[in-house]
């Protein structure tokens, strides 16, 4: 058993003897480079100008489509099965509508005058010979008595003003009506002013 070891172990070292002899005996001869790498010069840079890019156009939001009608109460979209059974039709869930105030849009029936004052042209615009108009906005309330006026336009600007508000004061209306009940509402009132 002791052979096989032996045996292995002598042939390593004849192998490693063999190959040291064989170095001594071949010399090469043999050839050095360097190689050196040169650095190019870097280009400078060319400075360009930017051209200004024109700015995107921006373009408007559509206006709004005016005269629709807000109140939908009156739509049927054929949903059978969400029926109203059991509901009061008391107006509970509105609350009191009375001490709400609407526009001529949302009522059922708009007010109409029932009692029209007077106007009064100003002297100054009489002897000038202007003539004009008056938009105003009323707060008409639910027993048909003006409460507030405000100007929304006027031309002559300021002319006429003070003359329409003071005889729209005096007006009566019919109250405007929701759903059976007089409501105060906001109303617009067109007075014109004319020597003819």
């Amino acid at each position: 058993m002791l052979v096989g070891p032996v045996l292995v172990f002598g042939t390593v070292l004849f192998m490693n003897r063999m190959d040291d002899g064989l170095d001594k005996g071949h010399q090469e001869k043999s050839t050095e480079l360097n190689v050196v790498k040169q650095e190019k010069p870097k280009p400078k840079k060319k400075v360009q100008k930017r051209k200004a890019r024109p700015k995107p156009r921006q373009s408007r939001a559509p206006a709004p489509v005016t005269g629709l009608n807000s109140n939908l109460s009156g739509i049927d979209l054929g949903l059978s099965s969400l029926g109203v059974d059991g509901l009061d039709n008391d107006n509970s869930l509105l609350g009191n509508t009375q001490a709400s105030v609407m526009t001529e849009d949302t009522v059922d029936t708009l007010p109409q005058p029932k009692v029209k004052g007077n106007f009064v042209y100003p002297k100054s615009a009489k002897k000038r010979g202007i003539e004009g108009y008056v938009v105003l906005s009323v707060l008409i309330d639910t027993d048909g008595s003006v409460d507030k006026i405000q100007v929304l336009e006027s031309s002559p600007q300021g002319v006429f003003d003070d003359s329409a508000i003071a005889g729209l004061r005096n007006w009566r209306f019919t109250p405007a009506q929701y759903q059976g009940q007089a409501v105060k509402v906001w109303a617009k009132q067109k007075i014109r002013f004319g020597l003819g």
